[in-house]
């Protein structure tokens, strides 16, 4: 069977012979599988409207970093969602991209600081624009107060998800 989105509207997929198969309740009763299914629909459709080689993630990142110049990298990670190993590589491939610089200031050799780069401030501007406009596209239909409400409680619930995972 294939996953995808049937014509039903719901999750699903083809089974051997063609026939639409609804994805069983259970799933669709599951808040993982919700998170997984609105998760990957949102990479799909980032990489469609937004950017195909940025993530939004990296994007994420380039947005703290503005919003923070110079900010150690490790405090950085909290503020995105991003645990500090993830951080390390996502950030060493922005540099390597040329889109931030890493400095160690003199009198800490472990930290380092982030900055974003002329090309760095210009990919942000670029993708903010496009990212801002797959927002409205995602929230097609629903009231400016339903939006804020409906924010308001994913944002409460990512906060109690990771708090289960906190060390």
């Amino acid at each position: 069977m294939t996953e995808g989105k049937g014509r039903n509207g719901r999750a699903g997929g083809k089974a051997a012979g063609g026939s639409e198969l609804p994805a069983p309740p259970d799933l669709l009763n599951a808040p993982g599988y919700v998170a997984r299914r609105l998760n990957a629909a949102y990479v799909a459709a980032w990489q469609r409207h937004v950017d195909p080689v940025l993530t939004g993630a990296q994007f994420a990142v380039l947005t703290a970093v503005d919003a923070y110049p110079g900010v150690e990298q490790g405090f950085l990670a909290r503020a995105v969602a991003l645990d500090r190993s993830t951080m390390g590589s996502l950030v060493g491939r922005l540099e390597a991209r040329g889109l931030i610089t890493r400095s160690t200031p003199a009198e800490d050799g472990r930290k380092r600081l982030l900055h974003l780069t002329d090309d760095g401030a210009t990919t942000l501007r670029d993708a903010y624009a496009r990212a801002r406009a797959l927002d409205r596209l995602l929230m097609k239909g629903c009231t400016e107060a339903a939006q804020e409400a409906l924010l308001r409680q994913l944002n409460a619930l990512s906060e109690y998800w990771e708090s289960l995972v906190e060390d």
